[in-house]
């Protein structure tokens, strides 16, 4: 019996890599930079989500030594009963301030995050509305949702008016639109001012996931509701720390009930172990860099341009993006796992993104910037591509 349960998996594996879905993991024999090893290589990385160049900062390799000295290694316990540091208090506090909102939470990831205010904020006899390209954790939070009553509808991408005739004919008590702030996959913005417009005028929360724009778009990195310049009581507003930041976990930043609902409600929030303290002590810095060094924002408007222009002749082509995320559409599966092979031959890192994470027929080189990129990673890039291109 036990061979035929290893049989089907065998088999389901079987079909993902026929499909050419498959998916294999990179090991890195360095730390998260431009330039990374592998196997005794070097190649040039355009694969990471470390967008201000921060994974490897020297000030923040020595916030962790001296948070480790002070904290420990550990938490030890969760944050409700004896695992909340005053470094996490003191990061709390500063996220809140840096975003503009009265109250933040940490959380271990995103994932979790966004699990947790979902649940908290979304159960029975509630309509959840979300934004057909959305992370999967927003999705998945929607499904534990619904297993808790909630029902949950997706509108096509930046739909307005879809959104809209949802949101009027919902008899919900209480509603919740949730969204990308900036997309992950798509490199596109969110259009934040409007859905808070909409969610004004039908009464629901919205939630922004963050994830790739906190430290990235708006006024000093403070993430896109600044972009927008927008604020709202009715905003719950999620962010990740270990990609624009540098280092790892997420937070919430939103009114004080909503925050102490969270704590009071949400299973990733309760039932598990905080992060070490000495993460919130390096993140200390990290947000002083993120607010102080504006020319990794610079920066980062300078390559994606750079890479935009010096794409236009190719026959694949970007989806229109401003943000350090610029998606090239390669479109088959197969296609797309070959140009990424061939350009690692060149020692060059680009992932292929396939379906599921993208729609059919949409696989695509996830082409990643870094503030510490310069002009010549990307011309080095570009003229691999150009190369490509004109292979049969």
């Amino acid at each position: 019996m036990g061979n035929d349960l290893i049989g089907q998996l065998r088999d389901q594996l079987r079909s993902r890599e026929n499909k050419k879905l498959y998916r294999r993991r990179l090991i890195l024999e360095s730390p998260q930079q431009v330039h990374v090893s592998m196997a005794g290589r070097e190649y040039l990385a355009f694969c990471s989500n470390d967008y201000l160049g921060l994974a490897n900062h020297p000030q923040l390799i020595a916030a962790v030594c001296q948070g480790a000295g002070q904290y420990g290694v550990g938490a030890g316990a969760s944050h409700l009963i004896s695992g909340h540091f005053s470094a996490h208090d003191a990061l709390e506090n500063a996220l809140a301030r840096f975003t503009g909102f009265p109250q933040a939470l940490l959380f271990s990831t995103g994932y979790m995050a966004n699990a947790g205010v979902v649940t908290a904020l979304a159960g029975r006899g509630d309509m959840i509305f979300a934004d057909r390209l959305n992370h999967a954790s927003l999705n998945d939070a929607a499904l534990v949702a619904g297993a808790l009553g909630a029902k949950f509808s997706r509108y096509p991408h930046r739909d307005l008016a879809i959104l809209e005739r949802q949101l009027a004919g919902s008899p919900a008590k209480r509603k919740l639109v949730m969204t990308d702030a900036v997309f992950s996959m798509d490199g596109d913005v969110a259009p934040a001012a409007d859905l808070l417009a909409l969610c004004e005028k039908y009464d629901a929360w919205l939630l922004l996931d963050d994830a790739h724009g906190f430290g990235v778009l708006g006024s000093q990195g403070r993430g896109t509701a600044s972009y927008f310049s927008i604020s709202s009581p009715r905003i719950v507003y999620m962010a990740t720390l270990g990609k624009a930041a540098g280092v790892f976990g997420a937070f919430i930043a939103a009114q004080p009930e909503v925050i102490e609902t969270i704590v009071q409600q949400a299973r990733s929030y309760i039932y598990t172990t905080a992060t070490p303290p000495l993460l919130s002590h390096v993140l200390l810095k990290s947000l002083e860099l993120i607010e102080e060094e504006e020319w990794r924002r610079e920066k980062l408007a300078q390559l994606a341009a750079q890479l935009i222009e010096e794409v236009r002749s190719l026959h694949w082509k970007l989806l229109p993006s401003s943000t350090p995320i610029q998606p090239l559409i390669i479109g088959e599966n197969d296609k797309a796992l070959r140009i990424s092979e061939a350009l690692r031959e060149r020692g060059i890192l680009v992932p292929a993104i396939r379906p599921p994470t993208v729609p059919q027929g949409s696989a695509r080189l996830r082409i990643s910037l870094s503030a510490l990129h310069d002009m010549e990673d990307v011309a080095r890039l570009t003229a691999a591509l150009r190369d490509l291109d004109n292979k049969p």
